[in-house]
């Protein structure tokens, strides 16, 4: 459940804050206080959380618009959503309109800081010491009669501490810096498995420096030729570390077309996604990303895309590392306030074969450490399917939204992928997710959520 609140004192001047309580399993306490509380028996659950709370003002005397605060920032994207960064946070955004075509967007967002201590091995403790993790981004919006194009630019600045909180000093210490930290960042930061040699084994290595890290992107639209409709998006990433090996670097780009008729719009689609090489040396040649934590407009499922229940993300949080063209018919209606949208997607993997060995080892292999059991492992710089260039997927989702009345909406969500992973001995063959036992299964899954907004 969320509830936003607006105070509103003027056009130049207005707060807001957005309270949300979190998933909850009706039966699961989940220990009374925090996230996914509160659905056993007693309730009484403490789950509410502060989604967002800002300030919106103009400067006086100008248009500029300045937004201060815990508050949504998403990165543009005309095609499937931004696969870099769009999430809650932290900053400050600033927007300043030109005039009727030219705009400029400007923001400063800390993702994390303070959060905890270390010890280094002469016993000295560091408390909050180069923790930080800063981006700031522009945004050029330009839209003509016909037309919309946005070039865009982040950088980040990455503590070497940022992650580390008080993990220990013994031990493989290449991604300790990282030890604290799961979902996005942890996934789309690293190289698989943290800073290795060739020959698989830890590098060792502990960051003392900032991190740099550097995105661009240019996304637009064209619709001039109405019905018609074509989008793009083209992005650039690269961070590096102190330690080389846990450099990544690469891109991403994706086409859509679209013909909008009187009941429907269907729509072809397509995006490749640049993948790893077979050598762990010299990092990752997947895009990086910090949290693309929005709705995915190609797929419901594969990836981050259900608007309402978080059952997605099944082969990754974004589009790295993958390939993929679709086809789909968006917004079908044949019945008032009853629309569905059906979606078909083949989607590949970009990623070397010769990695894999590297991931489905597991326990000792040429004297490294490895934690890494399979392709779906959840391991430090994994999405959660690593998808090779021998494996394949095709999914097929049905969305069936029907607004029964002005403020309630019923939603169906239905979604299978089929799976086909390389089980020769030189890729996931010797997989040990699950022991001798390993099979591949196809996912699947359908949900019904009942939506009231006011």
């Amino acid at each position: 459940m969320r509830l936003q609140l607006d105070a509103v004192a003027s056009e130049a001047l207005s707060g807001t804050v957005y309270f949300e309580i979190g998933d909850q399993r009706w039966g699961r306490d989940g220990g009374g206080v925090g996230r996914g509380s509160g659905g056993a028996l007693g309730a009484d659950g403490v789950a509410v959380e502060v989604k967002r709370a800002y300030i919106d003002w103009i400067v006086p005397e100008t248009d500029l618009k300045v937004r201060m605060g815990i508050q949504g920032i998403a990165l543009p994207s005309f095609t499937s959503g931004t696969q870099v960064f769009d999430d809650d946070v932290a900053g400050i955004s600033l927007n300043y309109q030109f005039n009727e075509n030219v705009g400029l967007t400007a923001f400063w967002a800390r993702l994390y800081n303070d959060n905890g201590s270390y010890t280094t091995a002469s016993g000295r403790t560091y408390n909050n010491y180069m923790d930080n993790l800063d981006a700031f981004a522009l945004l050029l919006p330009l839209s003509f009669d016909g037309v919309k194009v946005t070039p865009w630019a982040m950088y980040a600045a990455i503590g070497p501490n940022s992650f580390r909180g008080t993990n220990p000093v013994a031990g493989n210490t290449n991604w300790s810096n990282f030890a604290g930290l799961g979902g996005f960042v942890r996934a789309g930061m690293l190289p698989v498995n943290g800073s290795m040699r060739k020959d698989g084994s830890f590098a060792g290595k502990r960051w003392n420096l900032y991190g740099d890290a550097f995105w661009a992107g240019l996304t637009g639209e064209v619709t001039a030729f109405d019905p018609f409709r074509i989008a793009w998006d083209v992005n650039y990433g690269d961070v590096r570390y102190d330690d080389s090996r846990s450099r990544r670097h690469g891109w991403l780009a994706s086409l859509l077309f679209e013909y909008k008729l009187d009941w429907a719009i269907p729509g072809l689609y397509g995006w490749y996604a640049t993948g790893d090489d077979n050598n762990p040396a010299n990092g990752s040649e997947r895009m990086p990303t910090l949290s693309a934590n929005g709705t995915n407009g190609f797929s419901n499922f594969a990836f981050s895309g259900n608007p309402y229940i978080a059952r997605d993300t099944v082969l990754g949080r974004t589009m790295v590392g993958t390939w993929g063209v679709g086809a789909r018919l968006k917004d079908m209606s044949f019945l008032e306030d009853l629309k569905h949208t059906f979606r078909i997607n083949l989607i590949g993997g970009t990623n070397s074969k010769g990695m894999a060995k590297y991931i489905s080892a597991g326990g000792t292999r040429n004297g490294a450490w490895n934690t890494l059991t399979g392709a779906n492992s959840a391991g430090v710089g994994m999405d959660p399917l690593y998808m090779t260039t021998g494996d394949t997927a095709l999914e097929f989702g049905l969305t069936n939204t029907y607004q029964m009345y002005e403020n309630f909406t019923v939603m169906l969500d239905a979604n299978y992928i089929a799976t086909w992973l390389d089980k020769s001995r030189n890729v996931w063959g010797r997989s040990t997710l699950n022991g001798r036992s390993d099979q591949v299964r196809d996912p699947w899954n359908v949900n019904l959520s009942f939506v009231y907004s006011f």
